[in-house]
């Protein structure tokens, strides 16, 4: 088990100085009731968890509550089965989607009257009771370097101008004529791959659940699927034009979110996430993120795939108290009322609040590309309940197809008989 902890055990501060949790009823004068208590918060998202940890010791100053926070590299599935197992559950878990969808009927408490829920349309609820609390609305696309575009090409750069393939085509021709030979990079890890861009080809189907019903029924077929083909069309032109084409599965994705960020490279699928490692870097200021370019009529290379994005649950067990449980409400409560959560959220995670009435100015470039798409309505919805193996299985079979070791077919054959071999998860 690899598991690290990666925040120290806070220290209560003292009560005079309590003020985190303004704004929710349970925390009105109930915070002080938690002073000394310890809670856990397990987090499965890596790229914010410096942030978790500067956050737990400012909460801790002004709450005066015990946090510890952990991460593991372990699926979130198999590292919570061994914390239950083990009768030492965290008291907050924050995990995806899917990942509510199967562990909150046995382990998370009903959140219903919790005042943040009336802010959010993004909240996960199952047989009538909200268990899943949205930390953000992330999307995923094409990220581009607008600056370095237009230093090579000498052009203004419109991204609804290169919606089609052909055009966007077009477009890496002239920047590799114009000096950026190898414009596109591609992260080479499973859950880019299997999770996001291959998840892509399932949530662009007319009908999303029909098509996994058949994968699993072993009537689809993939090889002629028209979304699957545009998909695929797209990718390969990024092979072409890969940085790392000669070693495409050894790409380090820091190497890569550094050329992007100071305009090495002019392309890479990502998604709003990216920022918190491509601010690290002397990036350029005009970057964001586009629709996956396609020779497509349906629409779907138009529009962002994304919506709520990571979920907090409490855990229901006798092994959490009422006391952790309130101290876990008042937390989530402050990130949603308290300025100081919102900032949090907003500008030291830069995540997309899920929530009405967090004030959204301070956000990243690829946040406000998500943001004004997920406000005119061009947001394709996940697909939250992918089986627990699909990243680890699937994306080692995209890895082959990345190398160079198998043909579309043969990658085609491949996701077809995992998911024949599968269970869909059920919803």
């Amino acid at each position: 088990m690899k598991k690290k902890l990666l925040a120290v055990t806070l220290a209560a501060a003292m009560a005079a100085s309590l003020t985190a949790c303004q704004g929710s009823e349970s925390a009105d004068g109930g915070g002080a009731d938690n002073k000394g208590v310890s809670i856990t918060i397990f987090n499965s998202k890596i790229e914010v968890q410096a942030q978790f940890e500067e956050m737990a010791k400012e909460y801790s100053e002004t709450s005066g509550v015990n946090v510890e926070v952990y991460y593991s590299n372990d699926t979130v599935a198999a590292h919570l089965a061994t914390k239950y197992s083990s009768n030492d559950p965290y008291t907050l878990s924050m995990v995806d989607a899917k990942d509510v969808y199967s562990l909150a009927e046995d382990h998370a408490i009903d959140l219903t009257g919790e005042k943040w829920v009336d802010n959010t349309n993004y909240a996960i609820s199952m047989n009538g009771k909200v268990v899943g609390f949205p930390v953000c609305v992330e999307a995923r696309g094409l990220i581009y370097n607008k600056d370095a575009i237009e230093k090579v090409t000498g052009e203004p750069f419109n991204p609804e101008d290169y919606t089609t393939l052909d055009a966007f085509q077009g477009l890496l021709e002239k920047l590799a004529a114009g000096g950026m030979e190898t414009p596109t990079g591609i992260m080479k890890e499973d859950w880019s791959l299997a999770g996001h861009f291959l998840s892509e080809v399932y949530e662009t189907q007319e009908d999303v659940d029909g098509f996994i019903s058949s994968l699993h029924e072993g009537s689809a077929d993939l090889a002629n699927n028209a979304r699957w083909n545009a998909r695929m069309d797209y990718f390969d032109t990024m092979m072409k034009y890969n940085y790392a084409a000669g070693s495409a599965i050894a790409a380090e994705r820091e190497v890569s979110e550094q050329k992007l960020a100071e305009g090495e490279i002019a392309f890479m699928f990502g998604g709003n996430w990216d920022w918190s490692m491509i601010n690290a870097y002397e990036y350029s200021e005009n970057m964001g993120i586009m629709p996956v370019p396609e020779n497509t009529s349906d629409g779907t290379n138009k529009k962002l795939v994304g919506g709520g994005s990571k979920y907090f649950f409490i855990d229901s067990s006798d092994n959490t108290s009422e006391e952790q449980r309130q101290a876990a409400k008042d937390f989530l409560n402050w990130l949603v009322f308290d300025e100081a959560g919102n900032s949090f959220l907003t500008e030291k995670c830069a995540l997309v609040p899920a929530y009405s009435n967090i004030n959204a100015a301070g956000l990243d470039p690829l946040s406000v590309s998500v943001k004004s798409y997920a406000d005119a309505g061009n947001l394709i919805d996940n697909y939250n309940y992918l089986p627990d193996d699909h990243f680890s299985l699937c994306g080692a079979a995209f890895q082959k197809y990345l190398a160079g070791q198998t043909d579309r077919a043969g990658l085609a054959a491949e996701i077809e008989n995992y998911w024949k071999s599968t269970t869909p998860v059920e919803h």
